[in-house]
């Protein structure tokens, strides 16, 4: 077996885990939608208020869906209702083509007039762009409002908005094209990295990652979080006025950390992880991809505290890519199932 392909193996195989929830209750969310049954939430984030976004319908090359030629979405879920309903937001704007929605990581900002702006990785024809939009909160609507490209976003994962056009990216490849990253890949060739953009200037901050993955902002805005989806690190920088950043400390884990959410109010981090990558790019119904997440806090800290929340074979969540807290409910999103809500 070649050495790379061999490395990658190992990446992709850690330790497996035991059933593990501190859930009061739980339950699988989206099925009130007709097609949303099995269709992933593969990033999602919570405004102040409890309004949560989901992104949905994510295909993404060498990953399994359930529903390939159905265009992705953006659902939302109001967490301050006793048993909260998901709703689909319509998306209007001229100039954004729906049919070819691909969603992926999605951010919020909220500016001093309280507009609320979403920006979401998304992958038309398989491509690289951020669709930036204005959440119009009475009509349950998203207003299209640009496309960004550039070629120092090849292959965007995840961002974390610090304006209306402006955040960080991580590109989880170098290259742009399929067959050059499935290569990328095999080589275990470590060339992802992380920029920040804005309208006036966009630049590499950071790079040799293997597969840069996800990534989240402090609460204060001093430190900036990124996963390291292959080498099962999370990587700390301070993050410095002019947007640069520097490298502050490195966490190992036995899982592959994919997202990142920030609690406002703690600072804590909640990582959705996969305990067997290999059942992620190799999917069997029979064995299916299992679950875990993580809690982590006070990660500056000499020893940063690291909590198993919820840790499960696949019987019930397959394939967990992100989890975030709200006043003690906890949501997790996949790459492809579903999305689970449970009560701490």
């Amino acid at each position: 077996m070649p050495q790379a392909l061999f490395l990658l193996l190992f990446a992709l195989v850690v330790t497996a885990r035991e059933f593990y929830t501190v859930c009061a209750h739980s339950w699988l969310i989206f099925s009130e939608i007709k097609g949303q049954e099995e269709t992933g939430a593969e990033d999602l984030e919570i405004l102040p208020n409890g309004l949560a976004f989901f992104s949905t319908g994510l295909k993404y090359p060498g990953i399994k869906s359930f529903d390939p030629n159905a265009p992705g979405k953006i659902l939302l879920m109001d967490l301050n209702e006793k048993n909260p309903a998901v709703l689909e937001l319509e998306m209007t704007g001229n100039k954004f083509d729906k049919s070819s929605f691909n969603p992926h990581g999605v951010s919020t900002f909220t500016d001093e007039d309280n507009a609320v702006y979403l920006l979401v990785v998304n992958h038309p024809d398989f491509k690289s762009t951020v669709e930036v939009f204005k959440f119009q909160e009475e009509e349950r609507s998203l207003l299209h409002l640009r496309t960004i490209t550039h070629e120092l976003l090849p292959s965007i994962n995840d961002i974390a908005a610090v304006g209306p056009e402006s955040f960080y990216a991580t590109n989880d490849h170098y290259f742009a094209d399929p067959y050059l990253k499935s290569w990328e890949m095999y080589l275990g060739l470590s060339w992802s990295n992380v920029v920040y953009y804005s309208p006036d200037k966009v630049q590499v901050l950071a790079e040799g990652f293997d597969f840069a993955n996800g990534i989240g902002i402090s609460p204060d805005g001093k430190h900036v979080y990124i996963t390291e989806l292959l080498a099962h690190k999370i990587h700390v920088y301070e993050k410095h006025a002019n947007w640069t950043l520097t490298p502050l400390k490195t966490l190992n884990f036995d899982t592959l950390v994919d997202n990142i959410s920030v609690d406002p109010v703690t600072g804590d981090l909640w990582v959705g992880c996969h305990p067997n990558g290999m059942r992620i790019f190799f999917y069997d119904a029979e064995n299916p991809p299992g679950s875990e997440v993580l809690r982590i806090q006070n990660i500056l800290s000499e020893e940063p505290k690291v909590t198993v929340v919820y840790a499960e074979n696949g019987t019930v969540l397959q394939g967990s890519t992100v989890a975030s807290v709200y006043k003690g409910k906890l949501l997790v999103g996949t790459v492809y199932h579903r999305a689970l809500y449970c009560d701490l």
